[in-house]
């Protein structure tokens, strides 16, 4: 049992939390169940209720009250069977604090006076309390204006980082419920947290950044609520009888990195028994609306993995420069000791030069942690409110020998249930999946960012927008861009235009003052419907729907009666390989083309969403209005001869995977166009950001999968396949960031960690491993492979809401042979090469492209198919 798009139910955010559960093993589908909840000693259960539905299902009962437990179990019937399943294992799930009068906290920090231009020393803040009854439960429920680590009696609180996350803080501040009951003892006790500047008030930014975007206090907010066996309460909230005194981070910031002095560290500072000097005084005391308090919708960021160094190097002036063999996000663990006063510098970067830390890059993130040793003895040290991406590290000032384990790379990112697999006869394919997988991870930081290493890491629309099918395959992101949706909403400007990044803060002259853009923009309609497919989260396209609605209506509004986009400032096919460094718009492909077509495809997908969530008007008047912008389309951009007026294989990826062209006739003449496009370029990528995630798809739709797969197989530059013969372990921004000569490439925007370009995955989930779906959260699948490019196997199995879906396929001398696995209460569609297509019910099968063996014959199970997302 699991409770909304959430790991666990602790600190729940919903009064009424959606129950969702996978199936026994063995069971092939559910014809009815039964939930059982136990609130305070009060068993209710719902009785056998009809129905197949297990994947968030509506709360049984009374909603929650704030602070109010409960556990939640189910059994199933299957279908003709008189005996329930047996019970699941009870699940808890607890409410955080609902109403904004649970709330007593305020923000409390430091005192004393800041520059507010300057690197500002972070604070830490204490309180010391008493436990004088036996202890039932402690929660402490706790956020921040900035970044906060909370410690009870000396030990560590949770195991996250970068907390609270990022969201439009004036609107939304999320807090955490964290159970501390095995932190607290009988008598004096002390709760304190360390205080980080992190996107509150750090510098962040283009063009040296700016400081103090919401606000120049730092401040915790944390209330810690004690329930006494005898029933009674205790609650130790922030208010001014904490204490503040700074700590040893000399400073702290998500660019620049964190100096941390450990001569200036009382280990026992969060404890009764603090022995250290630091000036404990009064704090401040802030202000902070209850109201915007919000519980997480997704996972926390925290350690996922643990990776030496391959190599060390240790250079003729005593530095060590090392290699931990993979592009990451996350930062250096080190075990050192030496004499009082010994600094020792850590700088990071991606790539090398000359055998050397490439740090132009970065730009003005300078990446660099600093660690000055106190002399009493070994010490572990990691920074707390930093990250960086990176592959190489240097490091000056190590005293002695670097021994094994004494260096270690921590990889952080969202902590995100991984749900989808990919791999196939071809190692270079295989390399290049899982290059996509670690940029997903190193973007996935609590907001899905462009990239994770230089002064940027911004929410960027047009980035997710193309990477949703994607990323949903490969984790379960739903609660996560859920949460960011929400912001996406919030940002919206009052007519409608979406930023070009979420959250928004200060930019240059090109994204400040914000406006409307195609592909960037249109993530307000295209990326819920898709996540809608994947997760089959009804509630989270409605919740989404108006900002894609208004967003549409503004383009509407924008295009005119002509209902062709042909104004305004646009990006077009975004980093088109033969746009120069310095202007990475000037693409190929008409920008106006691109716009209009965003425009018929959102009216298009916000009609589907309009007609699952019941909005009949709308849904009839946006698809008329997709209709119309298509045939604009069609009028405006595709010529008599069926040529498209830029003729550029993003154009006709455009027309044919959009769905503009009304006659098979064109449809397969632009594709056949496209293909000649693309072998008249011996198979070199000539799309950008828009062109790309599309480009194997058309091909593929219009009778060209051997050209798409020559497209993936290629190795020469510019090339999905020439990053990872270039020794590539994540995705880059650009196709050439490191160019054939060994030298960079020179633009200002050249990162070796950039998801989008990426979006190729989702094909190769599809179409090389064959598995997709077919109706809302995978209910519904199809199982097609269609194998090439030399290609002789491929293995994929993704984790839906309903459980395993699986395909795994091979080449034999009579054609192809696959076991296939469908999830329980769900069917899928086979479809083979040669041979027609055939249902399969919930199991595991092995069919071949002659005859199907242990499959049993179609099955009626209710699901809506729908287009491909």
């Amino acid at each position: 049992m699991s409770f909304e798009q959430l790991p666990d139910g602790l600190g729940i955010g919903v009064p009424a939390p959606r129950l969702s559960w996978v199936l026994p093993i063995g069971a092939p589908a559910q014809d009815a169940y039964e939930i059982e909840t136990v609130r305070a000693g009060h068993v209710h259960r719902t009785g056998r209720t009809s129905g197949a539905d297990q994947v968030l299902v509506p709360w049984p009962g009374q909603p929650l009250t704030s602070r109010e437990q409960a556990t939640v179990r189910v059994r199933t019937w299957a279908p003709k069977e008189e005996q329930p399943s047996s019970w699941s294992e009870p699940s808890r799930v607890e409410a955080g604090l609902l109403d904004a009068a649970d709330w007593v906290a305020v923000p409390v920090g430091g005192a004393w006076a800041e520059d507010p231009d300057s690197d500002r020393r972070p604070s830490r803040v204490r309180k010391d309390f008493a436990v004088t009854a036996p202890v039932e439960r402690a929660r402490l429920h706790v956020t921040a204006h900035g970044l906060y680590e909370a410690e009870i009696n000396g030990r560590r609180v949770g195991d996250d980082i970068l907390a609270p996350g990022w969201t439009v803080y004036p609107q939304r501040l999320r807090y955490r419920t964290y159970d501390v009951t095995d932190h607290l003892r009988p008598g004096t006790n002390t709760v304190g947290a360390w205080l980080g500047d992190g996107w509150y008030r750090g510098r962040f930014g283009f063009d040296g950044g700016t400081r103090n975007i919401y606000g120049d206090d730092l401040s915790l907010v944390a209330q810690l609520e004690i329930t006494h066996t005898d029933g009674s309460t205790t609650v130790v909230a922030t208010d001014g009888t904490w204490s503040a005194a700074p700590g040893p981070i000399l400073t702290s910031g998500l660019y620049e990195g964190e100096t941390f002095d450990a001569r200036l560290e009382d280990l026992n500072w969060s404890t009764p028994e603090r022995t250290g000097s630091e000036p404990w005084t009064a704090v401040s005391i802030g202000a902070r609306d209850p109201h915007t308090l919000v519980a997480p919708q997704g996972p926390a960021v925290r350690c996922t993995q643990e990776i030496a160094p391959v190599t060390v190097t240790r250079t003729a002036d005593g530095r060590h420069l090392l290699d931990f063999g993979q592009n990451l996000v996350g930062r250096l663990r080190v075990t050192v000791d030496g004499p009082p006063g010994t600094r020792i510098t850590m700088r990071h970067a991606e790539v090398l030069q000359g055998g050397e830390l490439a740090t132009g890059p970065l730009r003005e993130a300078h990446a660099t942690d600093v660690l000055v040793l106190a002399g009493d003895g070994p010490r572990t040290w990691e920074p707390r409110f930093t990250l960086h991406g990176f592959r190489h590290a240097e490091i000056t000032g190590w005293p002695g020998e670097l021994a094994d384990g004494a260096v270690t790379a921590r990889v952080y990112h969202t902590d995100m249930r991984r749900t989808g697999w990919f791999e196939c006869s071809d190692p270079l394919v295989n390399r290049l999946h899982e290059n996509v997988v670690w940029s997903m991870r190193g973007n996935f930081v609590d907001i899905p960012t462009d990239c994770p290493q230089r002064d940027e890491r911004l929410g960027w629309t047009g980035d997710i927008q193309v990477f949703a099918p994607t990323a949903s395959y490969l984790y379960d992101c739903a609660g996560m861009l859920d949460s960011w949706l929400t912001d996406v909403g919030i940002e919206q400007l009052p007519d409608g235009t979406v930023p070009w990044y979420v959250p928004v803060i200060p930019g240059n002259d090109i994204w400040t003052p914000i406006r409307p853009g195609a592909a960037w923009g249109d993530v307000a309609a295209l990326t819920p419907w898709v996540l809608y497919q994947r997760f089959g989260d009804l509630d989270l396209l409605r919740r989404h729907y108006p900002t894609g609605r208004a967003w549409v209506d503004l383009v509407e509004r924008l295009a005119g009666p002509t209902r062709l986009w042909d104004t305004g400032f646009q990006l077009g096919d975004w980093l088109d390989p033969i746009a120069p460094p310095e202007d990475p718009a000037a693409g190929r492909t008409d920008r106006h083309l691109v716009a209009t077509a965003h425009f018929a495809r959102s009216a298009r997908y916000l009609a589907w969403s309009a007609r699952e969530l019941g909005e009949d008007d709308d849904a009839r008047r946006y698809a008329a209005l997709a209709d119309e912008v298509a045939a604009a389309f069609r009028d405006r951009y595709v010529l008599p001869s069926g040529r498209m007026t830029s003729d550029s294989p993003t154009a006709y990826c455009l027309a044919i995977a959009f769905d503009l062209l009304d006659d098979p006739a064109a449809r397969a003449r632009a594709g056949d166009r496209l293909a000649a496009l693309v072998l008249r370029d011996d198979a070199r990528i000539a799309t950008g950001f828009v062109g790309t995630p599309l480009i194997c798809d058309a091909l593929t739709e219009t009778g060209h999968l051997d050209v798409a797969y020559r497209l993936l197989t290629q190795t020469e530059c510019p090339s999905w396949l020439y990053t990872v013969t270039q020794g590539a372990t994540t995705v880059w921004e650009r196709w050439d960031s490191l160019r054939p000569d060994g030298t960079l490439n020179p633009g200002g925007m050249t990162s070796f960690n950039h998801y989008a370009l990426g979006a190729v995955a989702d094909w190769l989930h599809r179409t090389v491993g064959g598995i997709a779906p077919a109706a809302p959260g995978y209910r519904a699948l199809t199982f097609r492979p269609r194998p090439g490019g030399g290609i002789t196997w491929a293995d994929t199995r993704h984790e839906t809401p309903y459980g395993t879906a699986a395909l795994s396929w091979k080449l034999t001398a009579d054609g192809m042979t696959a076991r296939i696995t469908v999830p329980p209460g769900c069917h899928g569609t086979v479809d083979l090469p040669g041979r027609a297509p055939f249902t399969l019910g919930p199991g595991e099968h092995v069919v071949d492209s002659a005859e199907p063996r242990n499959a049993p014959g179609p099955v009626a199970l209710a699901a809506t198919t729908h287009p491909r997302p």
